[in-house]
């Protein structure tokens, strides 16, 4: 049967024991989200592209952070057999921001920045929208360089590479963009893929044995 959030503080972490979705009930408070990019950590991420164009984001040094991360994940190869699947459930105004959070707690407990592929179904995040203000040649760069956390958008994931950890946000678009996306998405996912969106919708997708 699908499953629903249990209550229990969120968790990320990894298994190769097969698919399944782990359910977050409740998230952390938000806050400040630096841009992934070479740059002082003191620095903020952008909202909004700006006029100048953002310097690449730079890899975290891991730090201990307030909430319920009992250890930091461990660091398979893409070429790891099957991924674990966890849920963040979320409405699609918010599984951009829940999307945000889980990339900030994976760099906070050790995630390299290039470990890290995050998808969207509706409104391109800020980050990609001004990549791709200089070109798809420049943007798809910044991807096969693999240096960085990389936003796009989840038509596109045949494009994109495997990377250990996908992060994929249902923020939008339509029910059969979604449907097929998110399938593709899970083969791009090396250990982890992570589901930010509706957990009828997803369990529907992704078949409740997951």
């Amino acid at each position: 049967m699908p499953l629903t959030p249990a209550i229990e503080e969120p968790q990320i972490h990894e298994s190769a024991q097969g698919p399944r979705v782990t359910p977050a009930a409740s998230r952390t408070a938000q806050t400040p989200r630096p841009v992934p990019g070479p740059r002082p950590a003191a620095v903020p991420r952008p909202g909004r592209p700006g006029p100048a164009r953002p310097a690449p984001p730079a890899q975290r040094a891991a730090q201990a952070t307030p909430g319920p991360v009992s250890a930091a994940p461990t660091a398979p190869s893409v070429s790891a057999a099957v991924p674990q699947v966890q849920l963040i459930p979320a409405s699609a105004e918010g599984a951009l921001d829940a999307a945000e959070e889980a990339v900030d707690l994976l760099l906070d407990t050790g995630r390299a920045p290039g470990d890290i592929l995050v998808l969207t179904t509706g409104d391109p995040h800020p980050w990609a929208a001004h990549e791709l203000s200089f070109g798809e040649a420049a943007y798809w760069a910044l991807h096969d360089a693999g240096d960085d956390v990389f936003y796009a958008d989840a038509a596109l994931v045949e494009r994109a590479a495997g990377r250990p950890v996908v992060v994929f946000a249902a923020n939008g678009g339509s029910v059969e963009s979604v449907a097929g996306s998110l399938p593709v998405a899970l083969t791009r996912a090396g250990a982890l893929l992570i589901v930010c969106g509706d957990p009828t919708q997803i369990n529907s997708v992704l078949g409740a044995g997951v």
